[in-house]
């Protein structure tokens, strides 16, 4: 929440520092027309926008555009509720994240100024039993805590960033007595969630009051913020914007709505036209509607960065995070909260603002790249000048893409290129976020939804990034992972946030929060540090193992995430229940016929399937389904056979013998497969882990004869390939690209997946094992058993 300092203006690079009545509000009016003098600003920006949000598969997105007191366009894109199809506006409502701190800690500097309150008294004068460990000996103050300066973990122990359980804020502050202090106070910036909540609980301490509650009477209220608030209010989660949570490997899921234990620093709901009219209360120098809210000169040591030289241009003010745009003071806050975006930047000199929130996970560099835009169209208007070009990006080439993937080195920097369905990732080794490469003129450009900006030259085969030069270096099979961090690895957590524990080039990483990877120092046998950048600087990860020595638990930055079990992480056959009967779906599916298929039955090829091993008897089978050996633990075929369409067969063989020069060859656990058995796959398997398997209606690839399910075997051994999940494993660690396990289990996972796709096939979204023929669509769905192509084919001859 708030990954506001790991900033969310990322450098990717980690040395680069519903119908009827109760229908949610929808109303097109709520959007603002640009006033003419933006007109000609506004046309470019709004079609710029609108590629965003498609090419970021962004739900929904609301922008405002301030002038001083004037609100001079504010609009929604795509959709509040997709699902109900109600459009987004400018007063859709959003969790704004970590835009929250900016009025708990202006709801101090109010006290500040009537003498209630000193930034510079130890906290303890107003709260005696807050008393972290602190080595240091150095009193913690309001203004150490309001700047980030305070050296306290970033999370506490109760009412985290993770913590589903509605933590109060008391029970949150209580909880930091667990802690000791990660630095000194004043010595660093240390980006804390925490420090932000014990602000809210000095708040409603002093003021005897419960803080959401104060906020909204003495802040929200007199400033005519009439659709915010910090509690989930009926008025607004009515109008709640519908978000969406993503992980790297593809997977969606609806965003969590509980409510966060630091509600101080990131629990406020809000909409693109509040948070505009806050901003021209700043332009007006802390003057609402209503009245003062704060004096000129307060706002102004908000806006200074503290315990800073006095001339430093950027850092944190008070509560605001100042940096420099266009040789221009701006001042603002970014927010993150589960499945929300949002950015607000203002320009106090030039009196101009920008607000941008969007409804999916991380999209950080999205609505911060969005407000960038605006920002610069406004200040055209402002000179007077024709309104600048918004530069955009294009995809790769499918061939750009695979030319580039690799290793790249410039002295200790090494920065991977990887290419997945035509598209290019990097992701530095030293940690960061893993990030679309796409193209923008001749050159290269990191454009994606976790972060934007870094161009990338290409020197033919080299790479020029800033001032480095990047040469190519190759990609040796790694070495297996060592046995000493094997039972570490693997996911903690819960359902709505993972920590992928995964090793990486020879070193121990932690995945945390879905897009941070970062590279662990190890300390001790169980004890492991987090790199001194990035969102958990200093903080410590602590395993506890069993009796066997596999982890159970790793205490992360003082939040405890329980190991995840995984059915088949053990190496065993993964299995559900059936929703019904097998032996009940079975009488069904063989009276059943399959679906008719639409369009000329001639524009079909004749079928002509062929048992691989004939073609190549050194290609091994593991058929499942004619065994118990499978997830639904009953036999489906009479014989262990592999069956594929001619040419698909024949490119298998091509794979398999391209595969023997390196030592391995395929092992082949599933080939055609008749659509009953698809059908009672279907109607046996729960909702939620329908993705893996097909829907009868459309039928399978396999039914086609064109799909087929294999993985590695060693040629020396004869023994499978050990991938990053099983065979059939309805988790995570099935997609193509999961990020977990070990180095060799993800190059031999990819190994495979090149393999196949140099010879016409393709991944399925969802299962690495799973490939389909290029030619799956020339064929038709059947229905025939294994006994009945065999009888077909020696009718034929």
């Amino acid at each position: 929440m708030g990954h506001s300092f790991h900033p969310r203006r990322p450098h990717i690079f980690g040395w680069a520092a519903a119908f009827l009545i109760g229908l949610p509000f929808s109303s097109r009016a709520a959007d603002v027309e640009p006033s003419k003098k933006y007109q000609a600003a506004v046309q470019p920006l709004e079609r710029f926008i609108q590629r965003q949000v498609s090419e970021k598969r962004l739900p929904a997105l609301s922008i405002a555009l301030v002038d001083d007191q004037e609100i001079v366009w504010a609009k929604g894109f795509g959709f509040a509720n997709p699902q109900a199809k109600v459009p987004a506006t400018a007063d859709t409502v959003y969790r704004v994240g970590s835009v929250s701190k900016l009025f708990t800690d202006i709801a101090v500097m109010q006290l500040v100024e009537q003498g209630q309150l000193d930034l510079d008294a130890p906290v303890t004068r107003y709260l005696p039993d807050f008393r972290p460990i602190n080595p240091f000996h150095k009193p913690i103050t309001l203004r150490q805590l309001m700047t980030h300066r305070s050296g306290l973990v970033r999370e506490p122990p109760v009412g985290h960033y993770f913590d589903d359980r509605n933590s109060s804020l008391e029970e949150m502050v209580r909880s930091l007595n667990r802690t000791t202090l990660i630095y000194e106070p004043e010595s660093r910036i240390k980006y804390s969630n925490a420090a932000i909540g014990v602000v809210g609980y000095i708040l409603q301490q002093t003021q005897k009051e419960p803080f959401a509650k104060y906020l909204q009477e003495k802040l929200l209220d007199p400033m005519g913020l009439k659709r915010s608030s910090f509690e989930p209010m009926p008025a607004l989660t009515r109008d709640l914007a519908h978000s969406i949570m993503w992980t790297y490997h593809g997977r969606e899921f609806e965003a969590p709505t509980f409510e966060l234990g630091i509600a101080p620093a990131g629990c406020m709901y809000s909409t693109a036209t509040d948070l505009s009219r806050f901003m021209s209360i700043l332009f007006a120098g802390g003057r609402g509607p209503n009245g003062p809210i704060l004096k000129a000169a307060t706002l102004e040591q908000m806006f200074t960065p503290q315990f800073d030289k006095p001339d430093a241009k950027e850092g944190f003010g008070i509560g605001f995070h100042v940096t420099e745009f266009e040789g221009r003071r701006r001042i603002g806050h970014n927010g993150a909260i589960y499945g929300f975006a949002t950015e607000l930047s203002a320009l106090p000199a030039d009196k101009l603002g920008v607000v941008v929130i969007a409804s999916r996970d991380v999209a950080n560099a999205v609505t911060t790249h969005i407000a960038d835009v605006a920002l610069r169209q406004m200040l055209a208007v402002r000179r007077q000048e024709p309104p600048p070009m918004i530069e955009e990006t294009s995809p790769l080439k499918p061939e750009t893409a695979r030319r580039l993937a690799g290793r790249y080195r410039s002295d200790e920097r090494i920065i991977e290129l990887e290419e997945q369905s035509g598209r290019l990732w990097a992701l530095p080794q030293n940690g960061g976020f893993r990030a679309e490469l796409r193209a923008q003129g001749d050159n290269f450009i990191i454009d994606d939804i976790v972060a934007y900006g870094q161009k990338v030259i290409p020197e033919g085969d080299k790479l020029r990034i800033g001032k480095n030069t990047y040469e190519r270096i190759s990609i040796d099979k790694p070495a297996p992972a060592p046995a000493r961090w094997r039972s570490l690895i693997g996911e903690y957590g819960w359902d709505h946030d993972i920590l992928y524990i995964l090793e990486k080039d020879g070193k121990l990483y932690a995945l945390i929060e879905w897009f941070f990877y970062y590279p662990l120092q190890e300390i001790s046998e169980d004890v492991f540090q987090f790199p001194d950048y990035g969102l958990y600087l200093g903080e410590k990860l602590i395993f506890k193992r069993d009796q066997s020595g596999r982890a159970t638990q790793v205490e992360a930055a003082s939040v405890l995430f329980q190991r995840r079990p995984i059915d088949g992480e053990n190496g065993e056959t993964f299995r559900i229940k059936p929703l019904r009967p097998v032996a009940e779906l079975r009488q069904e599916a063989q009276v059943a016929r399959p679906p008719e298929e639409l369009g000329d039955k001639g524009d079909f090829r004749k079928p002509d399937l062929v048992d691989v091993t004939t073609l190549d008897d050194t290609i091994k089978l593991d058929i499942r389904y004619a065994t118990t050996n499978n997830f639904l633990s009953t036999p489906f075929y009479t014989s262990a056979r592999a069956f594929l369409q001619r040419p698909a067969a024949e490119a298998l063989v091509r794979v398999h013998k391209k595969l023997g020069e390196q030592g391995y060859g395929l092992l082949i656990h599933d080939g055609y497969r008749p659509w009953s058995v698809t059908k009672m796959f279907w109607e046996a398997t729960p909702e939620k882990q329908r993705i893996f398997v097909a829907n009868p209606a459309q039928g399978s690839r396999h039914n086609r004869g064109c799909a087929v399910d294999l993985t590695l075997y060693d040629r020396h051994s004869g023994q499978p390939i050990q991938m990053v999940g099983g065979y059939d494993e309805m988790s995570d660690r099935s997609y193509p690209a999961y990020p977990g396990g070990t180095s060799l289990q993800r190059w031999h996972r990819d190994l495979l997946r090149h393999a196949m796709e140099a010879e016409g096939f393709t991944v399925y979204e969802a299962e690495w094992w799973h490939f389909d023929y290029k030619d799956w669509r020339k064929y038709p769905i059947l229905n025939l058993t294994f006994e009945e192509i065999v009888a077909r084919a020696k009718s034929q001859n």
